[in-house]
């Protein structure tokens, strides 16, 4: 594993960065932090900088103000970029993630290179709905790990939780240890906002990679093929016998996949631009 410090921005967001070419941006799900990217950052460190940071209330970023919403995690991550001096970037965005990745694609087009968004949510039925705002009152009641177990077996196998009890072990802590509100926050905006400017999803017009696990119970295939209708030349793409986690469970099928999105995605940014291999 690469060990590397955690900087920070001068509004406080803490980032890690590693490798060099092409900037790639990761953006975690909520309750965890830029570390569940660790296979990735390797996986992806020897051809793309890589850049992974902690959302507003997680990790070792500030908290959110009451009442911030999509575009004002959208807004970190622009600050992000203009610290690190870059006019644009490849974003790929995890769960909760993956709906500030599409607010960045809505409001900082211009700062996009490509989109890819993992296991993610996209229009709800009631009944998924209803489950995920009940889930977001016992978190408010009962703090940040009221729904730990529930969510731990949502989101790995069976046989990766008896395989990998510590790293498991250290995804509930980490559950544990969020700011209540910082927590509460992003979560009630998790509950919510799957269908942020969903009529604006056309304008987005850049390479764009959806994905999910088949047997992703929250952030269904049905949603990803449902969300990458609504944006011009997406890729829908779900894995096989996949969970949630599948970032954390399957690094290595989960990086040939954004390997071979970032490299199609190169292809025609070079096209555009004329240049020729």
């Amino acid at each position: 594993m690469i060990q590397l410090a955690a900087e920070r921005t001068p509004a406080g967001t803490s980032y890690l960065t590693t490798g060099q070419g092409q900037p790639v941006v990761l953006i975690h799900g909520v309750g965890l932090n830029k570390e569940m990217w660790g296979g990735q950052i390797v996986g992806l460190a020897g051809d793309y900088r890589v850049i992974a940071y902690d959302m507003l209330g997680h990790g070792q970023s500030p908290r959110p103000a009451a009442g911030t919403d999509l575009q004002g995690y959208a807004a970190q991550l622009a600050e992000l970029l203009d610290h690190l001096q870059l006019p644009q970037a490849t974003v790929i965005g995890f769960s909760m993630g993956g709906l500030v990745a599409r607010a960045f694609a809505l409001h900082y087009p211009q700062r996009l290179d490509a989109l890819a968004v993992l296991n993610s949510v996209f229009n709800r039925s009631p009944e998924q709905r209803a489950g995920v705002i009940a889930r977001a009152a016992q978190a408010a009641e009962h703090g940040p790990d009221a729904n730990a177990e529930a969510a731990l077996a949502r989101w790995f196998s069976r046989e990766y939780q008896a395989a990998n009890p510590a790293q498991v072990a250290a995804i509930r802590q980490t559950l544990a240890g969020n700011d209540p509100q910082g927590y509460l926050t992003t979560y009630e905006l998790f509950a919510t906002q799957d269908m942020y400017r969903a009529a604006d999803l056309g304008s987005i017009q850049v390479p764009t990679l959806i994905a999910t696990g088949e047997f992703d119970l929250g952030s269904t295939p049905a949603m990803t093929r449902q969300l990458a209708e609504r944006i011009p030349g997406a890729q829908s793409v779900v894995l096989a016998e996949q969970r949630h986690m599948m970032p954390v469970e399957s690094p290595r099928l989960v990086n040939q996949m954004l390997l071979d999105f970032l490299g199609h995605a190169r292809t025609l940014s070079d096209s555009a631009k004329g240049i020729v291999a």
